[in-house]
């Protein structure tokens, strides 16, 4: 300063006292370009000046304020001054830039406290910043953080999930150790983003987010107690189980490691029923004329819950052979007048039963007559007494008919057959009578006569009579049913020729694979086979096949079963796979585990059906997913594989699709509605369609669903509004009811049940009725016929309407949805454990599977098999969409599968991307 040598360091000494700092100034930042201002205050002081970095500040810098203290009179001295930014720039000292007030008073002088001004800033980069950790619970969790540099020194806040953390608040949480932050027993509540915040005067600065994950390792409940030895009688299993809940895995945690079931050998002693001895001898003869023997239950007792004998053990009889006493008198000099009063009463009663007997033949001839001459047939018309089965006549002349696979042929053949008996029919023997074998395929001249019930009742036998005329004919190509010319002189020769005809057959499919995989669908069935890419070693194929059994099965439910699918064989047997593949196999229960405990079963080589898994079992040798109308299951070996479903209650509910079908009678003026029953799977409904086809029928109207439960209730089907002056039904005809264990066990057999319609005049070519098919106190379906007779009239309803049968065999990356380049960078991303917890068990659980999650676990590449699942599931919507919106949920992926460029998969796969819409 230009005046730094005028201003003494003391002024003339004067009375008074030395001046006293009411005001020092303090240390000051300056924070961007803004300037600082120092101030001093001393009393009782006549001049103050600053001096900074050893030099006096101008007096002209200098802002000066007096005032007068008025408790002790002394004058008091305030000053300030500013400090800019280039001042503190342009001081390139060895110490901070500083500044110092020096007051005087008459007495002298005092200097103040060294003020230091610095230049505030704030680093952006943290030194170090924390590091995401996984622990295990009531583990310690240690994040590091080391702020950026900065003048003044920053402070540190720790934030979780974006909430400020306060250690007073929580004794387990400690922030005090040089900015770290020290959990000392993790909680599953302490899982979170953690993140460092660090600030002074001039800004904040955030640390990388530290992702902290507390996993639970799963344990073992206790075992269940060892359930009953699975028979009643002999050598069986016990099971027993456990579940990873105890506590279950959590975060990434570590599955158990162990079985959950196990299984022991079992031997139930077989309960013996208990057999008579022999009668002892008489007992000597009692006054009453009597003598006795008894038996015990002894040879053997009854053991081990085993019935008692049957029948009495005491018997008794009179001992002398008529010549007991009566009243103290011989027998023979009682007095005849009551034997012959009893003679005169028996002989009464039977002339009477003979008079009765002749009255009811003679009204049963008349009405015998009565009834032929309405409806001019040959049987006799029981239905007035079995109340809902009626009597067929069934005269056919074929003719060319557009529905048959042979419509061109004119046979010259003619079928005459009556049949008396149920109408709803289901046995084998049964349905060969009434169905396309018996009824509609050209057959040589055969008329059968079958007494009814109610001559049979009425005592009258005529001998049944069977005549055969040797005619050759063209059959229709493709049915295996086909009749030989019947020479019969006895029903029995004749049902054996009918029983020869239902013989089991198979629906078949096959297709070469090899080590790209592929997937094998049996058309309009809902049976399809997937083998995953890679299952089967390189440089080997195999000819793969997949076979449907049709007919009756042959697996016989135990118990209260009931086989809810079909039976399906996929082969050959020695294949031998490195993945699991998929079976479909559709299945007609409303899914519901309280109501249902469904089980998987495996036909072994001797024939046999075994029990491989419940659907509520956790088990690591297959895997089950029910879906509403499919099962789909993992398996390592192929085999013979069915679905059977045990009640649990009476709301268990078996989907049964109704159908009917009609077609002209023999008689032009007939016509006949066939109503069919049958489990909700694709292949039932196929049987029907195809037996249909081969009958000349044709589908009236949409088939609907209706729900039947196990309610022990019947099924009542019945034709409602027949147009009362076109068309007429025979009495007591129009409602049939079906046992509820008919329908129930019904064993993969539609239920069939014919109407037979008569029209008043050939003109009538429109029908219209309904059909109402119910449950007794259940479901109930009404269809709605609306029809012409006509066959070139006739309106075409679609069967199936997928067109999986154009593709049953697809090989190679066109058999799958997902592009196997995309499949590849999933797997590679699920399955690696993640700190996140976002593994391939978070990607089970976005598509819905949460059971049973050991099972792939156990797999080299658990993603791979949950995407095998879906692709089995979504064969026929393909709806990747949904499974981008997964991965997205999930947080790996940023973009959609359906929105993949093609720079980003391979050219093959991205061209079959866009031939399926993606």
């Amino acid at each position: 300063n230009d005046n730094s040598e005028a201003l003494p360091e003391s002024l003339p000494s004067a009375p008074g006292t030395l001046p006293h700092f009411m005001q020092e100034p303090d240390d000051a930042y300056i924070i961007k370009s803004n300037p600082i201002a120092l101030r001093c205050k001393a009393m009782p002081a006549m001049q103050i000046f600053f001096k900074c970095n050893g030099e006096w500040v101008h007096q002209n810098e200098h802002v000066s304020e007096e005032s007068m203290d008025e408790s002790t009179g002394l004058k008091v001295r305030e000053v300030f001054i500013n400090v800019t930014r280039q001042q503190v720039e342009d001081f390139h000292g060895p110490e901070d830039y500083w500044c110092q007030c020096v007051a005087w008073s008459h007495l002298g002088t005092s200097k103040s406290r060294k003020a230091s001004v610095r230049i505030a800033y704030l680093r952006k980069n943290f030194e170090q910043d924390p590091q995401g950790k996984e622990v295990p619970i009531e583990g310690m969790i240690v994040l590091h953080c080391r702020p950026p540099e900065g003048v003044p020194a920053a402070e540190v806040e720790w934030l979780k999930n974006e909430e400020p953390i306060d250690s007073n608040q929580d004794e387990n949480i400690d922030t005090r150790a040089d900015h770290n932050l020290i959990i000392r027993q993790a909680r599953l509540s302490d899982s979170g983003n953690y993140t460092c915040m660090a600030a002074n005067i001039v800004a904040k600065r955030r640390s990388m987010s530290a992702t902290v994950v507390v996993y639970v390792n799963g344990g073992w409940s206790s075992w269940t107690e060892w359930s009953n030895c699975n028979v009643r009688c002999g050598r069986g299993w016990q099971k027993r189980s456990r579940t990873c809940t105890n506590p279950a895995p959590l975060n990434g945690g570590a599955f158990c490691e162990g079985m959950s079931v196990q299984k022991i050998t079992c031997t139930s002693l077989c309960p013996v029923d208990g057999s008579w001895e022999v009668w002892s001898e008489w007992s000597v003869c009692n006054p009453e004329c009597e003598h006795l023997r008894i038996r015990e239950c002894t040879a053997p007792p009854p053991r081990n819950g085993g019935k008692f004998c049957e029948g009495f053990s005491q018997e008794s009889e009179n001992c002398t052979e008529g010549l007991c006493i009566q009243d103290k008198k011989p027998l023979h000099e009682i007095k005849p007048q009551n034997i012959e009063n009893a003679s005169d009463i028996a002989l009464y009663s039977g002339l009477g039963a003979a008079v009765i007997a002749v009255a009811v033949l003679v009204v049963g001839i008349t009405l015998y007559r009565r009834s032929q001459s309405e409806y001019g047939v040959d049987v006799i018309d029981s239905s007035a007494l079995t109340g809902g089965f009626q009597t067929f006549n069934f005269k056919t002349v074929r003719q060319g008919n557009s529905l048959l696979l042979n419509s061109s042929m004119q046979p010259d053949l003619t079928v005459s057959r009556t049949y008396s008996g149920p109408i709803c029919l289901q046995d084998p023997m049964d349905k060969e009578l009434m169905t396309e074998s018996s009824l509609f395929n050209p057959l040589s001249d055969i008329k059968v006569k079958v007494q009814s019930s109610f001559m049979v009742s009425l005592g009258v036998t005529e001998r049944a009579e069977y005549h055969g005329k040797a005619h050759s004919g063209t059959f229709p190509h493709g049915n295996n049913r086909g009749f030989t010319t019947i020479h019969a002189r006895n029903k029995t020769t004749y049902i054996q020729n009918l029983s020869s005809l239902s013989t089991r057959s198979e629906l078949r499919t096959t297709g070469i694979f090899g080590h790209l995989g592929g997937r094998l669908v049996m058309p309009n069935t809902g049976v399809s086979l997937l083998i995953p890419h890679g299952a089967i070693p390189e440089e080997s194929s195999w000819e793969i096949y997949l076979t449907i059994s049709q007919g009756e099965s042959s697996l016989q439910p135990e118990g209260t079963e009931v086989l809810l699918g079909p039976e399906v064989t996929c082969g050959p047997p020695d294949v031998t796979v490195t993945t699991p593949f998929a079976l479909t196999i559709p299945h007609c229960a409303e899914v519901n585990s309280q109501h249902w405990n469904i089980h998987l079963k495996k036909r072994t080589q001797q024939g046999k059906w075994e029990e491989v898994m419940s659907m509520e079992e956790e088990t690591t040798s297959c895997y089950c997913l029910l879906d509403p109308y499919a099962c789909h299951i993992l398996l390592d070996s192929f085999g013979t594989y069915a679905l059977a479903g045990e009640p649990i209650s009476d709301c268990a509910v078996k989907q049964l699709k109704v159908a009917v079908f009609g077609c002209m009678s023999c008689n032009s003026l007939d016509y006949n509605l066939r109503v069919y029953c049958m489990d909700n799977t694709p292949c039932a409904f196929q049987e029907v369609v195809s037996g249909e086809r081969h009958q000349g029928g044709q589908l009236l109207e949409e088939p609907k669903l209706l729900h039947f439960k196990g309610n022990t209730f019947s099924l009542q089907i019945s034709v409602l509004d027949i147009p009362p002056f076109l068309w007429r039904i025979k009495p007591f005809t129009a409602c049939q009811e079906v046992p509820f264990s008919r329908v129930w066990c019904s064993n993969q057999q539609p239920l069939h049940c014919a109407f037979s319609l008569e029209r008043y005049t050939p003109a009538t070519t429109q029908l219209s009725c309904k059909i109402c098919v119910r449950q007794v106190k259940g479901h109930e379906q009404i269809l709605q016929i609306q029809t012409s007779i006509l066959e070139n009239e006739r309106e075409t309803i679609t069967l199936f309407a997928r067109e999986d049968s154009n593709f049953p065999t697809q090989t190679g990356p066109k058999a799958f949805k997902i592009p196997y380049s995309i499949r590849q960078r999933i797997c590679a991303t699920f399955d690696t454990p993640n700190a996140k917890g976002k593994d391939w068990q978070m990607l089970a659980q976005k598509n819905s599977i949460n059971r049973n999650l050991s099972y792939f676990a156990t797999q080299s590449s658990p993603s791979a098999v949950i995407l095998d699942l879906w692709e089995a599931r979504h064969q026929h919507d393909g709806d990747l969409d949904s499974l981008a919106c997964a991965l997205e949920e999930i947080g790996r992926t940023h973009s959609k599968i359906s929105n993949i460029t093609e720079t980003q998969i391979e050219e093959t796969d991205f061209s079959y991307s866009r031939q399926n819409g993606l």
